[in-house]
């Protein structure tokens, strides 16, 4: 006999999915961010997709979740586009931004999936999602105000503002089209086609830029791919059990990761106003999973 679990067990679990994610998806970052100073864009992004479509496909060599339908390969195909401009365009203004700024602009996109979820997907913004929303960004303000306006922006950082401001909206995208194809699909196919297909579609960019890898980099770069894939498996199963709207706070926790991170691999010291900051957004994110009261 089936044991049902109740919606408030499945709205924890999506939140722990949700935060691991998160936790491995942060570390990835800081792993690429030294890796990016030792080779292009491209070929970064190209190898990123690549080590993790090694890492899928094994995965699903050995559970075999089922060959996917046509409609499946479709979405996905689809999808996959929006993977590559969002990672392309950030991984281009961390080039040309100082952290601080990149950090500050690429975190309204939970603003904008909760937005699109309202208006794509129908899903309700209720008063503590907001308002976690709302304690997220002033968190994100209060981290990152210390250093705001500290450099002088030429055009190279002008490009590196457009093309994470597109990174934003299109992650944002991204996200509300994986909350639809985590509902249908099994996890492990969402991810691999998330990363061979990028792969793929990068392959002759990061060709004509290509750099030769160290056997240090190749296995950094393995590392890379399979904390992507495991991230990305882990935000399918939250996004298949919860709304994007609700979940979408969660996504400041990557700060507070950050830190640990920043800490541990480059000795950054946190500032007093860090600490407040990545305070608050926990507090934020622990508000937006609390259960409604009835009405």
């Amino acid at each position: 006999m089936a044991v049902e679990v109740s919606p408030r067990r499945t709205a924890v679990d999506a939140a722990l999915c949700a935060l691991a994610a998160e936790a491995l998806l942060t570390f990835m970052d800081a792993l690429i961010k030294g890796l990016s100073a030792r080779y292009p864009t491209f070929e970064v992004a190209c190898l990123r997709f690549a080590f993790g479509a090694l890492w899928a496909t094994a995965l699903l060599v050995a559970f075999r979740p089922g060959w996917p339908s046509a409609e499946t390969i479709r979405a996905n195909l689809s999808r996959s586009f929006l993977v590559v401009v969002t990672a392309t365009c950030f991984f281009f203004a961390l080039s040309r931004l100082p952290l601080a700024e990149t950090v500050a602009l690429s975190f309204i996109s939970p603003l904008l999936m909760a937005l699109f979820g309202n208006l794509l997907l129908g899903e309700k913004l209720d008063r503590a999602i907001a308002i976690a929303l709302a304690a997220g960004l002033a968190g994100m303000l209060l981290i990152i105000s210390p250093r705001l306006g500290a450099t002088s922006y030429d055009t190279g950082a002008l490009w590196g503002v457009a093309a994470l401001c597109v990174s934003t909206v299109t992650y944002a995208l991204n996200i509300i089209v994986l909350r639809t194809r985590a509902q249908r699909d099994p996890a492990l196919t969402i991810v691999w086609f998330q990363s061979a297909v990028p792969a793929v579609l990068l392959a002759i960019p990061a060709w004509a830029v290509w750099l030769p890898l160290t056997w240090a980099d190749t296995a950094m770069f393995a590392l890379v791919g399979a904390l992507a894939v495991a991230g990305h498996y882990l935000l399918a199963q939250a996004f298949a059990r919860a709304e994007a709207a609700r979940l979408a706070p969660l996504h400041y926790t990557s700060l507070v990761w950050g830190l640990a991170f920043g800490y541990l691999m480059f000795a950054e010291v946190p500032t007093v106003a860090t600490l407040a900051g990545a305070t608050l957004i926990a507090a934020g994110a622990w508000l937006a999973q609390r259960k409604p009261q009835a009405a």
